[in-house]
């Protein structure tokens, strides 16, 4: 069970005053998890249009699931694991076609790119760079290092086991080297 920061445990209370009807608590609760959430699922999907969509859907599944909510400390990885089923249909549905972001070759020999690669990916590039991967390997990469889950949490996101979770965190991670390297 995750560790509660200040913000989860207001995020707590407020499912619960939800829960009992309080449409300003589920505003705020909505307000505070709709962000995070819209940058999860562009980064799934790779595309603002489909994001915004999904982003809607869930924010009414979670308001008509909201009362299911058993534990309120785990709210956030819940809803997060409403997103990804909901974007994985998506990409289903829509047949969205992620391609690689040929504006990365503009980075070769710009010595300033060079310099943030070899100090470690910046978040940009890595975003960029997610975007090649598959949607499986894209969704554990994001949860674990740009949404700062741990890998058990990831799983239980992703109601995958953690055995799955590090094999596609290492293909991630190996292609993303390829790719930054290729980039170079």
């Amino acid at each position: 069970m995750p560790v509660l920061d200040p913000s989860s445990a207001r995020e707590a209370r407020w499912v619960l005053r939800a829960q009992c009807g309080d449409r300003a608590a589920l505003d705020a609760l909505l307000a505070s998890v709709a962000p995070p959430l819209h940058r999860y699922l562009f980064r799934l999907t790779g595309r603002e249009d489909v994001a915004d969509d999904v982003l809607q859907e869930v924010l009414l599944t979670v308001c008509k699931k909201l009362k299911h909510v058993r534990e309120p400390r785990v709210f956030r990885f819940w809803a997060f694991r409403v997103a990804s089923r909901a974007a994985f249909k998506a990409l289903r549905r829509h047949r969205v076609e992620v391609a690689f972001d040929d504006g990365l070759a503009d980075t070769v020999g710009d010595p300033k790119a060079a310099a943030a690669i070899e100090a470690g990916l910046q978040r940009e590039t890595v975003e960029r760079l997610l975007d090649s991967l598959s949607p499986a390997a894209r969704a554990v990469l994001s949860l674990h290092y740009l949404d700062g889950l741990s890998l058990a949490e990831v799983a239980d996101v992703l109601e995958i086991p953690v055995g799955t979770v590090k094999s596609r965190l290492a293909y991630g991670i190996g292609a993303l080297r390829e790719r930054g390297q290729a980039t170079r």
